[in-house]
């Protein structure tokens, strides 16, 4: 099951849904994006790797990364295009993403704000779209539609399913012992309740089985063939406090604004616990494999 930001083990939120229908909330992820940065387990090269060999990717042609958050993924895959253009509907998260490229010397990235349901062919044609742990955010039938209309002859959609947030549970020897994510979860609800929220709304679930299904739905409408299921292996990371902490906050069921003027009486019991759970401060983690379905047009 995929649970808040990507967890594989607790469900999926589909997104935050009114009484008119499906609507975007811009207060989903307000204030986390320099959590997500540091809080968000990068992507491994070995995801830039697979996709390169499976595509072919030689440095041309153009990629489209939608609901690209802070460009973790953008960034990782735009040396192997001539530009990259990296969508999203937080400016915070495209502020972000803007640092992180400064940062790591990429220059052939354009940030754009925007949803995903309004894509435009004024964008031009793109050999590859990507999306990361963000459909279930989108009205898929329409984005999958409009993507569709902006993807060259024989370009690919890659829907990137991942956890980066949180490691799976595991029974393995680590160098550190695990993030205790069953108490950090009581210790959320403790603060925010049982009903845990998403914005100003709270998160729809489907499950695993659903969401994939809704994704392939969605793409065979739209006419694209597929899917080819491919996957990169698990991996260990080690983690401090300060990046476990910064999960919890990049998530849009326990983003600081959810947590009012109790903010700071929260992260000193979270990071208490933290202690308690390794005294050295530090962490190891299980990540959990990484599926990419491409659907080519």
């Amino acid at each position: 099951m995929l649970g808040t930001g990507g967890h594989p083990q607790t469900g999926a939120v589909t997104g935050v849904v009114s009484g008119g229908g499906w609507q975007w909330d811009p207060s989903l992820f307000a204030g986390c994006a320099s959590f997500y940065v540091r809080g968000r387990v990068a992507y491994p090269s070995a995801l830039a790797d697979l996709l390169v060999d499976e595509l072919s990717l030689d440095g041309r042609g153009r990629l489209l990364d939608v609901g690209c958050g802070p460009g973790s993924l953008t960034l990782l895959l735009a040396p192997h295009f001539e530009q990259a253009v990296g969508v999203d509907a937080d400016e915070q998260m495209l502020a972000e993403g803007e640092r992180q490229a400064v940062r790591a010397g990429v220059t052939n990235v354009e940030w754009v704000l925007g949803k995903g349901e309004e894509l435009s062919p004024d964008m031009g044609l793109f050999r590859v779209a990507t999306i990361a742990q963000a459909f279930h955010w989108m009205d898929r039938e329409r984005v999958a539609g409009l993507l569709r209309q902006l993807l060259i002859e024989g370009g690919v959609v890659a829907c990137v399913q991942a956890s980066t947030h949180r490691g799976v549970d595991g029974t393995a020897a680590l160098s550190h012992p695990r993030p205790p994510g069953q108490q950090i979860d009581a210790l959320v609800t403790e603060f925010l309740g049982e009903r845990r929220r998403a914005g100003r709304g709270y998160r729809q679930w489907i499950s695993e089985e659903d969401l994939r299904q809704n994704e392939t739905t969605a793409f065979q409408v739209a006419g694209f063939s597929g899917p080819t299921r491919l996957e990169v292996p698990g991996w260990v990371v080690d983690r401090d406090v300060d990046d476990v902490v910064a999960s919890v906050f990049s998530t849009s069921s326990a983003a600081l604004h959810l947590f009012g003027d109790r903010i700071g009486q929260f992260e000193d019991k979270l990071r208490t616990l933290l202690k308690q759970a390794s005294p050295t401060g530090q962490f190891s983690e299980e990540m959990g494999a990484i599926a990419v379905d491409l659907w080519r047009r």
